[in-house]
């Protein structure tokens, strides 16, 4: 759902910024940064609001454990388990705890994601369209792609510690134990365990997020290009 909505919107969302600022659509325009980076940011924060109940029984059920507990132990049977139990707790309110730590985290990381890959994939279309690499070509989205993995893990990785570590608070009287919002769990992190805790698991994060953007775009742009084609 994340995904979807914010991949889904990018190019209606980007090319309606350009109509509005610019007269016309982005194709066949340069990039402009702040215009994608706006889109990216607005598309990243609509998935991030529609997905945060998912995301949140997903937090919970994967920090579940019998031989060595991570968080607050929430024992969830299952994921239908773990929506009906979190609205008979908390009704909307409970299903949406942590959605604006998510939101941060969709936004910030989107927005570097889509904007960089687009610059990336201009600059090397370019650059280097004599040797082969076209707007449109495999080689080019996989070079944009495989950049633009390392700069969405640097800004996403400090909301993604935020992130986690509010939907896996344990509740009380409907408030977070821990932290009552994003803020004060960046500035309880940071204070307590120092700016580099932010960064906590970068590896293992670009391990999972750089194969996955490079997929992602080249198997988009395919979809695209085949679109273009018979539609």
């Amino acid at each position: 759902m994340l995904n979807g909505t914010r991949l889904g919107f990018y190019e209606p969302v980007k090319n309606a910024l350009y109509t509005g600022v610019t007269g016309s659509t982005s194709r066949g325009q340069a990039p402009i940064m702040a215009l994608n980076v706006a889109a990216g940011g607005l598309c990243g924060v609509a998935g991030a609001a529609l997905g945060s109940p998912f995301f949140l029984v997903k937090t919970r059920m994967q920090s579940a454990s019998k031989f060595a507990a991570v968080g607050h132990q929430h024992n969830y049977t299952s994921s239908i388990d773990g929506l009906r139990r979190i609205w008979q707790a908390g009704g909307i309110r409970g299903l949406y705890r942590g959605m604006d730590a998510a939101m941060m985290r969709a936004g910030a990381g989107s927005a570097v994601q889509l904007a960089t890959y687009d610059h990336f994939k201009s600059y090397i279309s370019r650059t280097l369209a004599h040797r082969g690499l076209t707007d449109n070509s495999v080689y080019t989205h996989f070079l944009a792609s495989m950049g633009t993995g390392f700069f969405v893990c640097l800004a996403m990785n400090p909301f993604d510690v935020v992130s986690t570590r509010m939907y896996n608070q344990k509740t009380v009287n409907g408030q977070g134990a821990l932290y009552r919002n994003p803020f004060q769990c960046f500035y309880k992190t940071v204070a307590s365990e120092g700016v580099l805790s932010l960064y906590k698991g970068f590896l293992a994060h670009y391990l999972r997020l750089g194969p996955h953007t490079i997929l992602m775009f080249v198997f988009v742009e395919q979809i695209k290009a085949l679109g273009a084609q018979y539609f």
